[in-house]
């Protein structure tokens, strides 16, 4: 992730969670309650939790995901011992007869077919890669063999599970005038903040297309500007640039081209429209103008008020979702939001 200060922004949020978290015991502190004064005049708890909002939710998030595995973890284990409990044996002898004595050894044909598979890809002499492979191999069966026996003794047991995920958060992100693709009744929208010379942004690139791809009628994606100045020095400018491209109509066919070449001078930023059939004269002016150089800091201050610190950056339905995540991170959102409006529909009114 394109990230100036990601690790100095983790401390403080947790710093600041730790803070606005009442320890056991204690009265959670009201959103009016003052937490500090400056010359009389008070901070409240709402105004701390206004511009640290993104950071606590996913700080919490956090929590939530250590809880949880840990909560797994737990859980197989106390199935495992009252299994064992239930036969008189130790765990590792239920083991050894369910799941290690079920294993069959990793035979030579196994091997040779993994190798050719991935042969580009190994290094090492090819001996020494060859047991690795088997080793691989088997912790593979093995760990298959476990996890359906765990399945089993799951089935047979009453496991309920009263963790809670933290609420979902949501802020409202302004997509007025902003470029789209995408059916505007799409019932999620990601909006994206992006940076042109972040190479995590170029990534995101393909990912985006995947989504839209999948989604071709569900999803509506929006674009915001986002230059990193201590980062990418250059970006600003092509972010008006492409806003430039938008007034005739080129606005995603100019955004495409920025990616594949960052373009880092006024000279490239002129070809790129050249190259995606712009009418020269009209952009030319547009760029020299700064015309847009105001929506683009104003982009920039909206992403900042709503907790973005790095790109790219993304929205779905309000979320938010940091990095250049895989295609399944953004599919589960996606789907989970689909799945929210399917019921809304439903509910009666």
């Amino acid at each position: 992730m394109n990230q100036p200060s990601d690790a100095r922004l983790a401390v403080v949020g947790m710093a600041v969670l730790i803070a606005l978290v009442p320890l056991a015991g204690q009265t959670p502190r009201s959103k009016v309650e003052p937490l500090a004064d400056v010359n009389g005049v008070p901070i409240t708890a709402d105004e701390v939790n206004r511009t640290v909002a993104a950071q606590i939710v996913k700080l919490e998030e956090q929590i939530y995901q250590l809880q949880s595995q840990r909560l797994e973890t737990i859980i197989r284990e106390k199935l495992l011992a009252a299994e064992a409990a239930r036969r008189g044996v130790s765990v590792q002898a239920l083991l050894d007869k369910e799941v290690t004595s079920k294993v069959a050894l990793i035979t030579e044909q196994e091997i040779e077919a993994f190798y050719q598979a991935n042969k580009t890809r190994l290094q090492g002499e090819e001996a020494t890669v060859r047991e690795q492979i088997r080793t691989h191999l088997q912790n593979q069966k093995l760990a298959a063999q476990r996890e359906a026996f765990i399945k089993l003794l799951r089935s047979q047991a009453r496991v309920a599970v009263y963790l809670k995920p933290p609420p979902v958060f949501r802020v409202d992100v302004g997509i007025d005038g902003a470029p789209s693709r995408g059916p505007a009744s799409a019932p999620v929208t990601v909006v994206e903040f992006s940076d042109f010379h972040c190479p995590f942004c170029r990534e995101a690139e393909n990912t985006l297309a995947q989504v839209q791809s999948r989604f071709p009628d569900k999803v509506r994606l929006i674009f915001r500007d986002f230059p990193i100045d201590q980062l990418h020095p250059r970006a600003r400018p092509a972010h008006e640039a492409a806003r430039c491209a938008g007034e005739q109509g080129k606005f995603w066919e100019y955004h495409n081209a920025l990616f594949v070449g960052s373009a880092k001078s006024p000279d490239q930023l002129t070809r790129i429209a050249q190259d995606v059939g712009l009418n020269a004269a009209p952009f030319d002016q547009c760029v020299t103008s700064g015309k847009y150089r105001a929506a683009v800091q104003k982009d920039i201050d909206e992403g900042t008020r709503l907790g973005v610190t790095g790109t790219p950056s993304f929205f779905i339905n309000g979320r938010m979702l940091t990095g250049a995540q895989p295609i399944e991170t953004f599919v589960g959102v996606i789907e989970n939001e689909l799945s929210r409006a399917a019921q809304q529909s439903a509910a009666p009114r």
